[in-house]
């Protein structure tokens, strides 16, 4: 397949170009349910004129329907993207961002979608959807699913569809920590139930807040309804976490100013699952928080990190180093930035091995 693409990039360029303009059409229209021409125009930076034109072609092959409210994909046009994916990634370069990160990280599979995030509701869209078909494809009925807070994560289980032939009733989302504190939509018990709700599966709640002082997790570290839920969720076959920059997860957990001059002195980048790590990865701190321990995770099946946007490049990064990430979920954006810093580190090296 990629020998054949390069050849038609070769002799067809102007080919090459329509399918991509036509994909990019067909992906926004699916991304954005219902949308006017004029508000697609817009967001893809192109003339009325041009995108009648094509969206006239796209609509004669039955791939979009036009109503009075605006555009919409059609089955036919949502079966042709999926199986146009695996050659749209080469043609964008994508799948070779993917098996870049793949190795330098040993993990064992990276997807990367178009686009950054951190511009696009539209994009952070279709990075929820990419988590949720990424967490799909490895569950099995009977799985323990712990999955931690954040807006990436709350996007993933709005897009967590079933195929029509899973069965997922026997399994259960359970939230990977205590969240209480946060906005409420963003909660790890919310999208845990979310999740379970929308494949029909069970979940339990942990309602304790994500930080808790010596005395309070003394408190309740012995109660037995916590310490069930607690023991359920280091049982978990598979998590599913965001990534968040460390500073910025500081300021959201309204941390005091002495602990957040010691992260930035202790190089902290990243936090994840309620730990803080610098660029290398090493652990330089630590909540007092209920739920998930790195020992748990290091003993976990599948571990699945879900996060995009230029911005995070160093924080997943930093995580990734940790060294027990499976799978990464990313955009563009963050791929790039990522590619780009690991190259110039092998440059560096080789320079200074001269």
């Amino acid at each position: 397949m990629r020998n054949i693409l390069e050849m038609q990039q070769q002799l067809l360029p102007d080919l090459m170009e329509i399918l991509k303009k036509r994909y990019t059409i067909l992906h926004q229209i699916m991304l954005s349910d219902v949308i006017g021409r004029r508000t697609l125009a817009t967001s893809l930076n192109m003339t009325e004129r041009v995108l009648r034109a094509e969206t006239d072609l796209l609509k004669a092959q039955g791939l979009i329907e036009i109503e009075n409210i605006g555009m919409r994909i059609s089955d036919s046009g949502r079966t042709l993207l999926e199986k146009l994916e695996p050659v749209v990634k080469d043609i964008f370069g994508l799948a070779n961002l993917e098996e870049k990160i793949r190795k330098a990280y040993g993990l064992q599979k990276v997807v990367v979608i178009a686009g950054d995030c951190e511009t696009s509701p539209l994009i952070k869209r279709e990075l929820g959807r990419a988590g949720a078909k990424a967490l799909l494809r490895v569950m099995q009925d009977g799985d323990v699913v712990a999955v931690t807070g954040g807006s990436t994560m709350a996007e993933v289980a709005e897009q967590l569809t079933p195929s029509a032939n899973a069965v997922l009733k026997q399994s259960w989302f359970v939230p990977a920590r205590g969240g209480l504190g946060e906005s409420l939509e963003i909660q790890a018990n919310t999208i845990a139930s979310g999740m379970a709700k929308r494949l029909g599966a069970g979940y339990s709640l942990l309602h304790v807040p994500d930080l808790l002082g010596k005395e309070a997790y003394q408190s309740l570290v012995h109660d037995p309804n916590i310490h069930d839920i607690v023991g359920m969720i280091r049982k978990a076959r598979i998590v599913v976490h965001g990534i968040g920059d460390a500073m910025e997860m500081a300021r959201r957990r309204k941390m005091e100013l002495p602990m957040v001059e010691d992260l930035q002195k202790d190089g902290a980048l990243a936090e994840s699952f309620g730990y803080y790590f610098d660029e290398e990865g090493v652990v330089v701190h630590k909540m007092l928080t209920l739920g998930l321990r790195l020992e748990d995770i290091m003993k976990t099946d599948i571990v699945i990190g879900i996060a995009g946007g230029k911005s995070k490049a160093k924080a997943i990064h930093a995580v990734l180093k940790f060294g027990h990430e499976g799978i990464l979920v990313t955009d563009e954006a963050a791929a790039m930035e990522i590619v780009s810093e690991l190259e110039n580190k092998n440059r560096q090296q080789e320079h200074n091995a001269m």
